[in-house]
């Protein structure tokens, strides 16, 4: 393992949001081009109140980075046009409605280690 290249900051901006931190880091590659991960960690408590955080890591490369944009930007759009920017979560709901927000729970997905795919 190279150690060092994920311990060199090139480039960092976080984005904090409640229980989660977003993450956009520039790394380099060992031919030394940069790509970026995008991190959420969210803020958690074991059992015994003591915190820990989840984090999860996408590894985006330059040659991607064109259409990930237009993605998020295509779906961010579709999002605020269709339902707005007001938090629908935030809104109490009506005490005699037996319908609750459900928890958003990220269990139905594979862990994946890209730490190779960043070697040249």
């Amino acid at each position: 393992m190279n150690e060092n290249r994920d311990i060199e900051e090139i480039f960092s901006r976080s984005i904090r949001a409640g229980r989660r931190t977003y993450f956009f880091d520039v790394r380099s590659t060992r031919a030394g081009d940069y790509y970026m991960t995008l991190t959420e960690s969210k803020r958690d408590f074991n059992e015994d109140g003591t915190p820990f955080y989840k984090k999860h890591k996408i590894y985006l490369y330059k040659e991607d980075f064109k259409d990930f944009k237009a993605a998020l930007e295509e779906v961010s759009s579709y999002i605020i046009k269709e339902k707005g920017e007001e938090i629908i979560s935030d809104k109490k709901i009506d005490s005699q409605s037996e319908e609750k927000p459900k928890e958003e729970t990220k269990t139905d997905f594979t862990e994946v280690n890209f730490e190779d795919l960043g070697k040249d």
